[in-house]
């Protein structure tokens, strides 16, 4: 569900569920954004926090990883990730190869741009420093 409704990448993913709960951010429209700086080039990145996303999160609330501050939510390895996916997919019947990297690009594609956000700003919350890696 991050990967497809926020478009986190799996690096990025592992280092805001490290982060505190202060990583989530309201702006003055009550939206929740994830805020986390990526590693690679420390630039600040924003996230949206999607509402099914953001159920998730209290679901883990008194989950003892989270309790005893180390991190918002546990999680599995991305190839963990990766084999759960592809189970999903056997038993829904879906013939494509389902990836955490898939699901970041459909947010990408389908949650963003095909809903009218400038591609400016999904360059942003995908925490690409060049447009035309966005546009690839």
């Amino acid at each position: 569900v991050f990967y497809y409704g926020d478009g986190v990448a799996k690096e990025r993913f592992q280092h805001f569920l490290d982060s505190p709960p202060e990583a989530i951010a309201i702006d003055v429209e009550g939206q929740k954004w994830i805020k986390t700086h990526r590693r690679k080039t420390k630039t600040l990145s924003s996230i949206p926090l999607l509402p099914i996303a953001e159920d998730i999160l209290k679901r883990y609330q008194q989950h003892p990883f989270v309790v005893r501050g180390e991190g918002i939510l546990p999680v599995s390895t991305n190839q963990k990730s990766n084999a759960y996916l592809k189970e999903i997919a056997e038993a829904c019947g879906i013939k494509k190869n389902l990836t955490t990297h898939l699901a970041r690009h459909t947010f990408a594609t389908t949650v963003t741009l095909s809903n009218g956000v400038p591609i400016e700003s999904v360059s942003k919350m995908l925490g690409h420093t060049s447009l035309k890696t966005t546009q690839i």
